[in-house]
């Protein structure tokens, strides 16, 4: 099993790992029924709150899903990961559909975004799908933010928490080490992808509040699979159909109340440059 020493080990980790998928990543999620609910519930949190035409830096980009879907929405997309895996698949993309314009691209670290070649400023800084995870350096990441906005620009993570209800569920089916593996992850929790091992770090919506609130406003919280299940229960919302709509009507009205926005799979949580 390959160690990790230190953050940039890790993400050097992280970066072969995701670019070893990325060549099956869409074969594998794009049609999958509860991440294409996610995708969603995402993106319509978003739209609620960026203005058309807005232009957009998006943070561990992937294969480029998001990415072209706001293009296709009129945005400008400044997309970045630090796999070049994904970075090519993504490329390819932009080419097929034409999205040369909207969509461009570069190889950067979230934790080294002084480093951007394109600074902006930008109108909307996102990550989706707890990318930002993979770092224990979240608040380097955060406080970069700022420079990289245009006053009262905004910032929407899709970020793990340190608690999830479903699986602490699973601590009945004895599944001991699953249902407790966020609550003792100060230090990263190991997670593998295609056999390459790194760390993966969980953060509560405090979190992200304490290292934005000098400078930013929240916005809303948003439980994401707090009531759905999360996807890696596969075959679910195939298998139960009926119950499945029934649960993403639950958390429609739930999504922003306690504790549901606090409980899930994942958050998304938004703010706005004072």
């Amino acid at each position: 099993m390959m160690k990790t020493t230190g953050p940039a080990s890790n993400e050097q980790f992280a970066q072969a790992a995701f670019s070893s998928q990325s060549v099956i990543f869409d074969a594998i999620y794009s049609e999958d029924t509860i991440i294409c609910y996610k995708r969603k519930r995402v993106r319509e949190h978003v739209l609620q709150y960026v203005k058309p035409g807005s232009s957009i830096l998006e943070l561990n980009s992937g294969t480029g899903e998001d990415a072209l879907f706001f293009a296709d929405k009129g945005f400008t997309v400044h997309a970045t990961d630090i796999s070049t895996g994904m970075q090519h698949a993504l490329q390819k993309k932009v080419v097929k559909y034409g999205f040369q314009t909207q969509i461009s691209q570069e190889i950067c670290s979230y934790t080294q975004l002084d480093s951007l070649q394109n600074k902006g400023p930008y109108d909307l800084i996102f990550s989706n799908f707890a990318g930002l995870n993979c770092t224990g350096e979240l608040d380097k990441v955060l406080d970069s933010f700022a420079d990289l906005l245009s006053p009262g620009g905004l910032v929407t993570l899709v970020i793990l928490p340190k608690f999830c209800l479903w699986e602490t569920l699973l601590l009945f089916k004895g599944k001991f080490k699953t249902a407790f593996r966020r609550f003792f992850s100060n230090n990263g929790r190991k997670a593998h992808l295609e056999g390459i091992y790194f760390k993966c770090w969980y953060y509560n919506p405090s979190f992200i509040e304490k290292h934005l609130s000098p400078g930013f406003t929240l916005l809303k919280t948003e439980g994401l699979c707090a009531i759905v299940p999360p996807s890696y229960m596969e075959g679910f919302a195939e298998k139960h159909p009926v119950l499945f709509r029934s649960l993403v009507g639950y958390e429609d009205r739930l999504k922003n109340r306690w504790p549901w926005k606090y409980i899930g799979d994942y958050y998304i949580i938004s703010f706005q440059k004072k």
